[in-house]
């Protein structure tokens, strides 16, 4: 994804100095759009969702999300309260264990997803829906989110159970009953067959690396989105996989 990035920013420009001034002024005008100018999902008007606990004593719970990049959506998530765990991993394909080069070919059939194990006491799976689909991905892009391209960014839910099924289908009804998004939806929702965690190293990305010109750019605004449209469940200090200074 960094090799993506840096391809994006290149323009062929022939002299070293000439090339780093671009690259420079790029990187600045991609800060100032992405500061200045609010997310796609934030202007979106999503129905009222109530968040009302399963049960006081509920059992863990686990969703699988794909929306683009991993790293994103797993940051999103390890700031929600009540998420207890988000894996990054793979998830809609056939191949069993793939690797990330594998996955990135695009040949695989797996989305690069993350596994999110919440306490239904504490956040609702349709809450959970509902910070996926306003915060963590734009769900109107096929097959791409931001600089990414390919059915391995796709837009996808696989859910774990039947009432996963159809609270997801009925969410996506009503999202474009309301016309949320000025596009039609392209989600697609299907049942979790397998999962597989990501190397180590795509674990809590967006928290070790937070000056990666990638995640300054494309991921923390969807943290600042999270905590400016929903304070009531964002968490300062994430849930990681690595426990990264805790």
């Amino acid at each position: 994804m960094q090799t993506r990035l840096v391809q994006f920013y290149r323009h062929g420009v022939s002299t070293a100095c000439v090339c780093y001034v671009l690259t420079l002024a790029s990187f600045c005008l991609a800060l100032v759009w992405c500061v200045g100018r609010p997310a796609a999902a934030e202007s979106a008007t999503s129905p009222p969702t109530p968040d009302v606990p399963h049960s006081a004593h509920g059992d863990p719970e686990k969703a699988v999300f794909a929306g683009g990049c991993f790293w994103g959506v797993q940051a999103v998530f390890q700031h929600t309260k009540g998420v207890t765990s988000a894996v990054s991993g793979y998830a809609g394909g056939t191949l069993p264990s793939p690797s990330y080069r594998q996955v990135s070919s695009g040949r695989t059939g797996h989305a690069e997803s993350v596994e999110v194990t919440f306490d239904p006491a504490l956040i609702s799976y349709q809450r959970l829906l509902q910070i996926y689909f306003s915060v963590a991905h734009d769900p109107t892009q096929l097959n791409r989110q931001g600089p990414d391209d390919g059915t391995q960014y796709r837009s996808e839910i696989f859910t774990t159970s039947q009432a996963q099924q159809n609270a997801a289908e009925t969410y996506i009804a009503e999202l474009e009953k309301e016309q949320a998004f000025p596009r039609p939806i392209i989600t697609k929702v299907e049942p979790l067959q397998a999962f597989y965690p990501a190397e180590p190293y795509h674990q809590d990305y967006a928290t070790r690396h937070p000056d990666s010109t990638y995640i300054v750019v494309n991921d923390l605004p969807k943290i600042e989105n999270l905590q400016k449209l929903y304070p009531e469940f964002y968490r300062e200090r994430p849930a990681l996989v690595g426990n990264i200074g805790q």
